[in-house]
């Protein structure tokens, strides 16, 4: 068994579980149980958000650690259960390296949802919670054209590299602004309920989620960072739509 490889192999399954916002015990046992269904004596794996640590002891005793920095963060599911998948697989068959190596090429190369479904799932979700929130259908409407505006806000923003927090203040603004200015021009009548509706595209409700998951399952350090990134973000939130309503009551 090339252990070297066995390392590579299962470090980047868990790096890419990380990415797409599985959660820290989700990655650790997935890289566990890989490097253990391969014939290695011991395996130590330490996940944070942002590393990964795997230290396994070979056959000869000898000891191989690899630790990852991860960068890029994001919510896919579809590839979380993927890779979730194919670990059970690994498991239960241990397939050549260079054929688990492949399929994780393949999942990692699996499409997303294009720039216009995604422009619609911001409409839609915008105008949504601005009536479950107690908007009218009027509300709803502008709700509607506004959100897609807030994703090709912040598409642009992310093309630039400018960092999440800065991102979120502009687009939550941007929310603010723009509701603001229809409820001036009487075209609607609840300009709290649009920018709810509206920001409710920007909250890390999956953050929040896995950092209570996490520190329920004892990975303190992991949810206390996760927890800290879902309070900045939603200050960032505040942030912005606070400094367009201030600017709309001045003037």
């Amino acid at each position: 068994m090339n252990f070297d490889q066995l390392l590579n192999v299962s470090v980047r399954l868990g790096t890419m579980l990380l990415e797409n916002g599985a959660e820290i015990y989700r990655v650790e046992e997935s890289i566990r149980r890989m490097v253990l269904a391969y014939g290695a004596r011991e395996v130590d794996v330490y996940a944070i958000p942002n590393t990964i640590i795997v230290t396994l002891m070979t056959t000869q005793h000898i000891n191989l650690t690899k630790t990852k920095r991860i960068h890029d963060r994001t919510t896919n599911l579809d590839k979380v259960e993927r890779l979730n998948h194919l670990c059970r697989q690994i498991c239960q068959n241990t397939p050549d390296l260079n054929i688990v190596d492949a399929q994780l090429d393949e999942i990692s190369k699996r499409p997303i949802y294009g720039f216009y479904a995604q422009l619609m799932a911001y409409a839609i979700t915008s105008s949504m919670f601005t009536l479950f929130f107690g908007g009218a259908f009027v509300d709803a409407f502008w709700s509607f054209w506004i959100g897609p505006l807030l994703k090709i806000t912040a598409h642009h923003l992310t093309k630039l590299r400018t960092n999440p927090f800065f991102t979120t203040i502009l687009c939550s603004f941007f929310c603010g602004l723009l509701s603001t200015l229809v409820c001036h021009f009487q075209l609607a009548s609840h300009v709290d309920k649009m920018i709810i509706g509206l920001v409710m595209n920007l909250v890390p409700g999956v953050a929040i989620t896995n950092s209570v998951r996490d520190i329920i399952a004892g990975d303190f350090i992991a949810g206390q960072t996760k927890m800290t990134e879902a309070l900045l973000t939603a200050t960032s939130i505040a942030v912005g739509t606070g400094i367009a309503l201030s600017i709309s009551t001045y003037f």
